[in-house]
């Protein structure tokens, strides 16, 4: 009788790897998950699709809003608000170089992509530099600024059916607080998280910690709010 050939033993470190790694892909997949990786302000930047390209409003004013060259730059007032938004209970995220005309000046690359102002462009006072959901307003002085601005300089639609290029229900939260009125009228407030849901489910807000740090953008001394 012939010997029975002796069975392969995955080795236990081996075998709970692969269980580890397929649950994360799982996981991953799921959308409860997203991978990322630093960014260049100190904000993650995560694996997820994007919205819709940043675009460009042509440096014409937009809202009562203008775009500034270098020269023209003046801040003082300063803050940042966090985008996070929800397709379908996907997260997907905003892009880096939104309100910041061609040619733009672009160092890094991938997750450390920075989009600023350049010798032969502008920058309006509601843009992004990364891509990592981070609205900066930056104004000669202290205005009302609100989300439908920051899209209409973006030049994607934002009402109560539509998120730029995606239609469906569309459901706000303001650091936690569903939104009542009209997904334009939210306001653009220092150190504030809104979450944008369009189609369903709707995601639970989930709360966000951001501190912009690292590279600031022209024309500006630091990254540090100003609300006042």
């Amino acid at each position: 009788m012939a010997t029975p050939r002796p069975r392969t033993m995955i080795p236990f470190a081996l075998l709970a790897a692969l269980v580890i790694v397929s649950a994360s892909a799982a996981w991953l997949s799921s959308g409860s998950a997203i991978a990322s990786a630093p960014g260049p302000e100190g904000v993650a930047v995560l694996s997820v699709p994007v919205l819709a390209p940043a675009g460009s409003a042509g440096g014409s004013p937009v809202d009562g809003i203008t775009c500034r060259t270098i020269g023209q730059e003046k801040v003082t007032y300063h803050v940042h608000v966090l985008v996070a938004v929800y397709v379908n209970g996907r997260r997907e995220r905003l892009p880096a170089g939104i309100g910041i005309t061609s040619p733009s000046v672009i160092t890094g690359s991938g997750p450390s992509t920075f989009v600023d102002v350049g010798l032969h462009d502008c920058l309006y006072w509601l843009h992004t530099h990364a891509n990592d959901g981070v609205i900066h307003v930056e104004a000669p002085a202290k205005g009302h600024f609100t989300l439908g601005q920051f899209f209409d300089v973006w030049g994607q639609p934002l009402t109560s059916d539509r998120v730029g290029p995606t239609v469906g229900h569309v459901v706000v939260f303001e650091n936690g607080v569903r939104y009542a009125r009209s997904p334009r009228a939210v306001p653009l407030l220092a150190g504030d998280v809104i979450q944008i849901d369009v189609g369903s489910p709707t995601v639970a807000f989930a709360p966000i910690a951001f501190h912009v740090t690292g590279l600031c953008g022209e024309g500006t001394s630091s990254c540090v709010s100003k609300p006042s």
